[in-house]
């Protein structure tokens, strides 16, 4: 498949992941400073074939957590955009919880590689070090890192050539940002809690529907819905979203703990919020 954007495809490094490594990886690296006990258990558990593979992008390594499906067709797939926590462990659970629904996952560690010494998310050594490293990236370097996944996402022989992104709080953000980039070489756009572009204008480049996903309890983000809205009417583009009552920000990742109340409005935001995004995949 021809890339996009004139950018040259690279030749990935694919590294198998076998459970038993996963074990082994996750006592090597101080993971568990920011990641949930739950989500590592879903992961150790999967039984789908989990892989990283590595691009050159912005002169460094990137790395990518790609999870397959079990499935006999080909599938589409969903590139997802993590938080300002960097490639977590919640993270790829949610790329494996996808996987297990039939789609071809690819998750980027956006910060992998941008810090002396970190080869990925995984190595630094807080939360809070991981998201001093997501806000010193460069918007366009997080745009060309983008690009070069989506181009690597083309290439993938068990994709159907459907590809969407979905993107969690920052990554949410990147999520629209991109939809703003992207043209017609993605499908949909999935933006969980994050704002839109700053500018007006960018809205007019649009080429997809985007769908928005928000907790009531955001003011923050939600401040910011109208003005997406109003420039996405005034654009004549697709913009749907809903806004869950009583959910926080990163409700998607909060309510995932199976050890919480199926009351829990982060429980009851994320479980409505998962059913409506795959009844959207299913549509595409």
């Amino acid at each position: 498949m021809n890339c996009p954007y004139g950018v040259k495809i690279p030749q990935p490094t694919i590294i198998p992941m076998k459970n038993s490594l996963l074990i082994f990886l996750l006592f090597l690296f101080p993971v568990s400073l920011f990641a949930q006990d739950y989500a590592m258990e879903q992961l150790e558990n999967s039984p789908r074939h989990h892989e990283w593979v590595t691009i050159e992008s912005n002169d460094r390594t990137l790395h990518n957590f790609v999870v397959y499906p079990e499935t006999s067709e080909k599938a589409p797939v969903v590139i997802v955009i993590h938080e300002n926590r960097g490639l977590n462990i919640w993270a790829r659970s949610f790329a494996d919880q996808l996987a297990a629904k039939g789609y071809i996952a690819v998750a980027p560690d956006l910060i992998s590689n941008t810090v002396d010494g970190i080869e990925k998310t995984s190595d630094f050594e807080t939360s809070d070090a991981a998201r001093q490293a997501i806000y010193s990236l460069q918007p366009d370097h997080v745009t060309t890192d983008l690009q070069n996944v989506l181009a690597y996402a083309q290439t993938i022989e068990a994709g159907d050539g459907t590809i969407a992104v979905a993107g969690f709080c920052w990554g949410g953000s990147q999520s629209f940002r991109f939809a703003t980039n992207a043209g017609d070489a993605i499908d949909a756009t999935f933006v969980f809690y994050g704002t839109g572009p700053d500018s007006a204008e960018a809205y007019a480049s649009i080429e997809v529907p985007v769908y928005g996903f928000y907790g009531g309890n955001d003011e923050r983000v939600n401040s910011t819905i109208p003005d997406s809205d109003a420039a996405m009417e005034e654009y004549g583009k697709t913009y749907k979203y809903e806004i869950y009552e009583g959910a926080g920000h990163a409700y998607m990742r909060s309510g995932d703990d199976p050890e919480k109340p199926a009351d829990d409005p982060n429980v009851q935001a994320r479980n409505a919020s998962w059913e409506r995004l795959v009844n959207l995949l299913e549509a595409l």
